[in-house]
Order: C-alpha cells, then structure tokens, then sequence
C-alpha cells in the first residue's frame, strides 16, 4: 500500500464579492498546467432563498516518478453565495457575493503504484530504501510540493484581490 504524508496545509478565506465561476475556472486552469490530473470527488449544492451553500471536494495529483507521486485535496466552501450585479466601468456586470473558503493540502505519496507491497520483508526493504537511500530526495520533493501549495494559494489570493477590484 502506498506510504501518504500529508506535508502542508493551507487556507485563503474572504468575504465579499467573487466571480465563483471564474475562480472555479481559473484554480483549474493552475492545476492543469502544473501537469496535476483533477478528479472532483464531490460537488453539492444547498439552495436556501436566495442564497447558496456550495461544497466542492477536488483531488489533484502529479507524477513526480515510478515511485513519488504529489496529491493536493482542494477542499472549497462557499456560504451564502448569491448573485448580484455591481457597475464596473460604467457597466452593470453579475457576479457574486458571499464568503469564500478553500483548504488547500498537501500530500507527498511514495510507491503509488505499491510495488514493495508484495511481502513483509519487501516492506521493511522499502522503508531501509525511504530512511537511508532517497530521503534526500524524499526532502527536494517535499519542499517542491510545499511550492505548489503555496503557489496556488497566492494565485487565488491574487486573483480574488483582482476580481474584487475590477
């Protein structure tokens, strides 16, 4: 079975207005470029008046090698999210205004694909492999996904900061 540290955890929370479609697009664009394959595990909606609960649970993974893969879960929360029009520039745009929350963590995975799970001794090699062969390695790509996550933190920071200001 495969060996899962969770390494990192983030959160980006605001209030005020959004464009939760853009958002929603602009997060799986990132991931997608970064080479991370996303699976949405869950998606549900709670229609109160006027007004929404929105829970989406994503799951984000990348190949590093035979052996390491990085998963990041995107855990999103959006509360009392309803539609609204704002004037920008002169025009009446529809966007949204609620409060936004998305966990952002972590995962480092080694042997994904349980290749030293065949037998008890080929699991005890396995962790003689993980303390004194790559755990160098181990730390270059464990510093590589704490980037990522912070990286995609930022991004939707910035563009939640952006889209608030337009």
């Amino acid at each position: 079975m495969a060996e899962k540290e969770k390494i990192f955890e983030q959160k980006v929370k605001m209030s005020g207005l959004f464009d939760f479609k853009e958002v929603y697009q602009f997060v799986y664009r990132w991931l997608v470029e970064e080479k991370y394959d996303v699976e949405e595990q869950k998606y549900s909606e709670e229609v109160t008046g006027d007004s929404k609960k929105i829970e989406i649970v994503w799951e984000a993974n990348k190949k590093i090698s035979d052996y390491f893969k990085n998963q990041m879960k995107l855990a999103w929360r959006i509360i009392g999210m309803k539609s609204v029009e704002v004037e920008k520039n002169g025009k009446k745009v529809k966007t949204n205004q609620g409060t936004f929350e998305v966990k952002i963590s972590g995962t480092l995975i080694r042997d994904w694909g349980s290749r030293w799970d065949v037998n008890p001794f080929m699991k005890f090699l396995r962790g003689i492999y993980d303390e004194y062969i790559i755990k160098g390695t181990m730390k270059k790509y464990e510093i590589k996904l704490i980037r990522d996550v912070d990286e995609i933190t930022e991004q939707v920071k910035a563009f939640l900061t952006i889209e608030g200001m337009k």
